[in-house]
């Protein structure tokens, strides 16, 4: 009898996702066809290894003062203290406050998918979020303080060569107004994140990227916290009489 294997575990899964993302740029001629595929691939990663206390879905966002975001390819969001979340004719639609990560999904990483990226957070991270007093046995806690929503780019390849190299980092860092990219992956190179500490983007090569981001993505939404204690009737004032 084989012994049980942690490597051999990782390097299936990796070799899953990344099984799924090349079979959806191969596969599908369409590009809408093809994007899609890759979402879904990512979607299945996530909804089968992130904790249970999260949810992914692509979604659409919005604020009690009734603005919406762009749709997302991925939203990760809190389900377990979340009170509501729409499915309006199959579109589902997340209140701000219960949102912890927003994600484009790309076939590949360059400079326009990038600027899209950027664009896309921002709707999101612009957006109204409420936050009430928490009662508990002994009294009242103040209003959790938001935490910043997390966002990044996923990708199968990357065009420019090397691909996680200088030109990714400059694209990654131009300046932009709610739309900064925090962490992604280029699964068949490696994934990137920025470090709060160093104020750069670390790039790390790896032949597991698909894994090895999932690992550094759930230590960042740990960080994160619990989503604050929504205002649910500050979104009742959009019920009409």
């Amino acid at each position: 009898m084989s012994e049980w294997s942690l490597t051999n575990i990782f390097e299936s899964l990796h070799a899953d996702i990344h099984t799924q993302l090349t079979s959806a740029r191969k596969s599908f001629a369409h590009p809408g066809t093809k994007g899609d595929g890759s979402e879904n691939a990512w979607l299945e990663l996530l909804r089968t290894y992130l904790p249970k206390r999260y949810q992914a879905d692509k979604a659409h966002v919005v604020d009690s003062n009734g603005n919406f975001s762009e749709q997302m390819d991925i939203v990760i969001f809190d389900r377990q203290y979340s009170p509501f979340v729409f499915d309006f004719q199959g579109q589902i639609i997340v209140p701000a406050e219960s949102v912890y990560a927003v994600f484009e999904s790309k076939q590949t990483v360059n400079s326009e998918n990038i600027q899209y990226a950027k664009k896309k957070i921002s709707s999101v991270r612009k957006l109204h979020r409420t936050s009430l007093p928490i009662p508990f046995a002994n009294g009242v806690y103040p209003p959790k303080p938001l935490f910043p929503i997390i966002g990044g780019l996923l990708a199968l390849d990357c065009d420019w060569k090397p691909a996680m190299g200088e030109t990714l980092v400059r694209h990654l860092s131009e300046s932009t107004t709610h739309g900064a990219i925090d962490i992604g992956c280029v699964a068949a190179h490696g994934y990137y994140y920025f470090d709060k500490e160093k104020r750069d983007f670390e790039i790390l090569n790896s032949n597991k990227a698909a894994t090895a981001f999932l690992l550094k993505l759930i230590a960042e939404l740990q960080f994160s916290g619990t989503v604050p204690m929504i205002d649910v009737l500050s979104y009742s004032k959009w019920m009409s009489s």
